[in-house]
């Protein structure tokens, strides 16, 4: 059996947001079967230093900086017909490390990671090629571009439009597509008539999303609401600017100590602006989201647009929170009833205010939460289909003696 090549938009380390989680999690369960081999794109200068979480998972990996604007890349796309998406990615340097890679190791695989990565993997490829969209992409831009007038409105629905071709052509030539949920899936196979589509869902480390795992704890602070997730995120920002300016009002009037606590790495001046409302506090990046989780009364996801499943809300259950969603950022996700689900500001407003006001049952709620993301949401259990997909076999450790060797 021969080698993998992962290519991934973004380094999938450290694991502390959604998409690297994933890749994370899935370049360490691939590395368990078989030699992996990593090339990604790196967007913050400090993941260009983190590099001894990759050591052991991969034998060999070139990892390289994407420098492109987006408007370089959105001037490109103009003049080459080609999705910004692609654009915004399109780098020679990676080009030639894939071509380098392919031709020095015996790699019988390829796992691409996000969509903008199938441009990286040669025409009629011999390798098997496995494309992890994770979401419908297109669908996220088509959304936007309803809401959004003038040119950038033009360039969103533009965008929809092209990459939605793309997808499709890129579904046509792999040996299987795959999806965070069903619900993507589903919507993918009808917008596209693609075959070879399937779900394989996002897990949770459920020892270190833990109540009782050790961490540095915070003041509860009284009544907390807290909301996680990287705040310069157009679905987040959204979602934190819909709960505090329409839903956190409703809130206070029945709860007036109430506090909205905004936590997530690069806050915008927008996501900044909200602090200036009554109750709300804007974190800004934090070492560990489990002390602020830990210390909810209750975590929201009020996302009015989501793509996939949502990482913020099983992080949340796992650590034994009750959890009040938004019906978009609910979808996709095997919750059983553990979470309260709202559509409306008052049926959100409600959901908060009853789980505020009843804390014995909120702990209960919480608790049975956390046990339904033990007995679901397991990487392991998540990931298992790989193996068929990829033509694994049951294998395990052939990937450890190999990792000796790495260069």
């Amino acid at each position: 059996m021969g080698d993998i090549l992962f290519l991934a938009h973004r380094v999938p380390f450290p694991p502390d947001r959604g998409d690297k989680i994933r890749a994370y999690n899935i370049l360490r369960y691939l590395s368990e079967r078989s030699r992996v081999h990593l090339i990604a794109f790196a967007d913050d200068p400090a993941d260009l230093k983190r590099k001894s979480g990759l050591a052991k998972l991969t034998g060999n990996r070139q990892i390289v900086w994407r420098s492109k604007s987006q408007a370089v890349a959105g001037i490109q796309s103009i003049l080459s017909g080609r999705p910004v998406s692609l654009t915004a990615f399109d780098n020679a340097e990676v080009h030639r490390a894939v071509a380098e890679m392919l031709a020095r190791h015996a790699i019988d695989r390829i796992y691409v990671f996000s969509s903008q990565m199938a441009q990286y993997v040669p025409p009629r490829a011999r390798q098997r090629v496995v494309m992890d969209f994770v979401d419908m992409d297109s669908a996220k831009f088509a959304s936007y571009g309803t809401s959004s007038g003038g040119f950038t409105g033009w360039m969103m629905r533009r965008e929809a439009r092209l990459l939605a071709a793309y997808e499709k052509a890129v579904a046509g030539s792999v040996h299987a597509s795959l999806f965070v949920s069903e619900a993507e899936a589903a919507l993918f196979r009808e917008r596209t008539g693609a075959e070879r589509v399937q779900a394989v869902g996002n897990g949770i480390d459920t020892r270190m999303f833990d109540p009782g795992a050790q961490f540095k704890r915070i003041d509860t602070m009284g009544e907390l609401i807290v909301f996680t997730g990287q705040m310069d995120y157009r679905p987040n920002i959204e979602g934190v600017t819909w709960f505090v300016e329409t839903i956190l009002p409703h809130i206070r009037l029945r709860h007036p100590a109430a506090r909205f606590a905004i936590v997530g790495r690069k806050p915008t001046d927008a996501v900044h602006a909200l602090a200036k409302h009554p109750g709300v506090t804007v974190t800004g990046e934090v070492a560990d989201v489990r002390p602020w989780l830990h210390a909810a009364s209750v975590v929201v996801a009020p996302l009015k647009l989501a793509r996939g499943v949502q990482n913020k809300i099983l992080e949340a259950m796992a650590m034994a929170r009750p959890v009040v969603a938004s019906a978009a950022a609910a979808t996709g996700i095997d919750h059983g009833g553990t979470i309260e689900v709202g559509e409306t500001v008052g049926e959100i407003a409600d959901a908060v205010n009853r789980i505020l006001a009843d804390p014995v049952t909120a702990t209960a709620f919480g608790a049975v939460a956390r046990q339904r993301v033990i007995d679901h949401y397991s990487w392991d259990a998540r990931l298992s289909a790989l193996d068929d997909i990829l033509g694994l076999g049951n294998g395990r450790g052939g990937g450890r003696s190999a990792r000796s060797a790495a260069a």
